[in-house]
């Protein structure tokens, strides 16, 4: 089964902390074939507190981690001016959008779906964990 499944910061802090329900989904999505991915900046962002860095690691070394590039940050740049957010709040989450070129369909998995469901579009599934 084509696709991928996104993680935001939420996604990947929960993903850190052995949440059940993402552990789950991740497990899920990896035995279908689903891509599992995040972006570089969203590993900054997620919330790294009392996890281990051997967990961290680990972690990481089973999802795809896409770098953020000069053409991902014009794109999110362009979408953040398109919806009327500002950088400051939204960067990140518009440069895990941008990124999007992944194969069909997207699931994103965030703790805040609102701005995400704005910046990726309808053709992006934004669940709320």
């Amino acid at each position: 089964m084509p696709g991928t499944l996104l993680l935001d910061s939420g996604g990947l802090s929960k993903l850190y902390r052995k949440d059940r329900t993402v552990v789950a989904l991740v497990q899920a999505a990896s035995k279908e074939g689903v891509r599992v991915a995040t972006s570089a900046m969203t590993t900054l962002e997620a919330d790294y507190e009392r996890i281990h860095p051997a967990r961290i690691t680990w972690v990481l070394s089973r999802i795809d981690v896409h770098d953020v590039t000069k053409e991902i940050t014009d794109r999110a740049a362009v979408l953040l001016r398109t919806h009327h957010l500002h950088g400051h709040k939204y960067a990140i989450d518009a440069a895990l959008a941008a990124a999007r070129k992944a194969p069909r369909p997207v699931t994103v998995l965030t703790s805040d779906p609102e701005g995400l469901t704005l910046l990726c579009g309808p053709s992006v599934e934004v669940v709320k964990v």
